[in-house]
């Protein structure tokens, strides 16, 4: 049968491979039915098994990959679909036209700044995943998709576990890798966050230093050995990454930080670069762009920004944009000190006290990354006074929609936290374990916010476009709630 003519379900046309593994292979195919191009991934059933085990393997991986498209975050492949076809599972995601990480890394060493710009993007869909309580457990280079524009974005959510591919294969490998397995894990241990804590950090380990934390071994059962021991080799060229490294690779799960705390510090670490000026660029599409898949990424109907697309905005440009935002914002802030103005001037009756101008941002506006902050303490400190769960702000409690609601929440950023901080839900600050004082001190680094790109995806559900310092930047979906009347943000990522 010719690979033009197969099809999936009567709407998905299979064109190329695009790559596979022990898992199966991964297509390059047009969904026939929205005409966008979709990566599909076929995956393979151990032939080993009896029936019985043959079926609960499919069965796994089904369940797996339905957790797998729960995950919608900008840094993640989505899995649009998950179906069974000719008696195995087959994965729709997006499709990235993109480079795995551990291919880039072969091709050409990888800088500090590369690495930490890699780590930030998918430290990020990583603390998204373990906020919904869904574990990796397979995290290594291969797992991690790089378009030319430096998006990176993690594929294979759980997939190679479900699938049972535990086997030591001919170069020595595991399904989670030895090279990259958490000690606990290579003992025989379950998946915990912190095993995804531990395999990113091997994955940084070895793009900066070449190997391993394990170092090498022509045996697999010795470096196998070597990962349940916990015994790792001191990087030597992690540079200012050390540190963090170190604590990523803790062999007392305990001692490592949270995937929130991993990527509030890798981004703490960003280089100050264009975009475009390195192959892992330190960008995030300035436009919303869709998700990626296993090999995959990008639909063509999402409008997301083509490879190179992104060096093209100057800085100059930049800069003028920035302006143009900052002075619409002024100009509101204008508009409301007059109607504050007039109000004052009213009678008692209208018995809404007047609430205090919001000041802008140099810059639009932006919501903090969801791993701003992970304080255990949830009562805020008094540095500022702790806002009530009601708005004041008119402006922003007067927003008829939810994507003017964020807007107007981002238009407070970073200079104005203490009302920012009122637009959070209970629920919101509660899934964060944060305070007012971390939230605070989070927006104490940045300069300006920029909040681009807002729409409606749904009920009460929002995507927006963050830049942070005219630099970085992440697309994002926040869910919205009304409380007493006024939009607030209760979810993010």
């Amino acid at each position: 049968m010719l690979v033009e003519s197969r099809r999936i379900r009567d709407r998905y046309r299979l064109l190329e491979p695009i790559g596979g593994g022990a898992m199966g292979t991964v297509w390059r195919a047009q969904d026939e039915m929205l005409d966008r191009t979709v990566a599909i991934k076929e995956l393979v059933l151990p032939h080993d098994h009896d029936e019985h085990r043959t079926e609960e393997a499919k069965n796994r991986a089904m369940r797996e990959a339905r957790i797998a498209a729960r995950l919608q975050h900008s840094h993640a492949i989505t899995v649009f679909a998950v179906l069974e076809e000719e008696d195995r599972p087959w994965l729709i995601m997006e499709y990235l036209p993109s480079k795995s990480f551990a291919v880039l890394v072969r091709e050409e060493p990888t800088t500090v700044d590369d690495a930490i710009r890699v780590g930030a993007q998918i430290s990020s869909a990583l603390a998204g995943a373990h906020r919904a309580g869904i574990v990796h457990r397979d995290v290594k280079p291969a797992n991690i998709l790089v378009s030319e524009d430096g998006t990176a974005k993690i594929t294979d959510f759980g997939i190679s576990r479900a699938i049972g591919d535990v086997k030591l294969t001919a170069t020595g490998e595991i399904a989670g890798t030895p090279a990259f397995l958490a000690p606990e894990v290579a003992r025989g241990e379950d998946a915990s966050f912190a095993a995804d804590v531990f395999s990113l950090g091997a994955t940084l380990y070895a793009a900066v230093e070449g190997q391993s934390p394990y170092g090498t071994a022509d045996n697999p059962i010795a470096l196998l050995y070597k990962a349940s021991s916990g015994e790792i080799v001191p990087p030597e060229k992690a540079g200012r990454l050390t540190p963090l490294l170190l604590r990523m690779l803790a062999s007392d799960p305990a001692g490592r930080p949270s995937m929130d705390e991993v990527e509030q510090e890798l981004r703490a670490m960003l280089p100050d670069a264009e975009p475009g000026s390195s192959v892992l660029a330190a960008t995030i599409p300035e436009t919303e762009a869709p998700a990626v898949a296993a090999l995959p990424t990008v639909p063509a109907t999402a409008g997301a920004p083509m490879a190179g697309e992104v060096a093209a905005v100057t800085p100059g440009a930049r800069k003028g944009l920035i302006a143009v935002g900052a002075g619409a914002a002024l100009l509101c802030v204008a508009v409301v000190v007059a109607i504050l103005l007039v109000v004052r001037q009213r009678p008692p009756q209208d018995n809404a006290a007047p609430p205090p101008s919001p000041q802008p941002s140099s810059s639009a506006s932006v919501t903090p990354s969801p791993s701003a902050s992970p304080s255990p303490s949830p009562s805020p400190t008094p540095t500022t006074s702790t806002p009530p769960t009601q708005p004041t702000v008119s402006t922003v409690a007067s927003a008829k929609t939810a994507a003017d609601a964020l807007k107007g929440y981002y238009a407070l950023l970073p200079s104005n936290p203490a009302e920012a901080w009122k637009l959070l839900t209970d629920n919101f600050k509660a899934s964060r374990h944060q305070t007012y004082e971390t939230y605070r001190d989070f927006w104490g680094r940045y300069r300006s916010v920029e909040v681009s790109n807002v729409k409606e995806a749904g009920p009460n559900r929002v995507t927006a476009h963050v830049t942070y310092d005219g630099g970085n930047g992440e697309n994002d979906t926040f869910t919205m709630v009304q409380v007493n009347g006024v939009w607030m943000i209760d979810g993010q990522g």
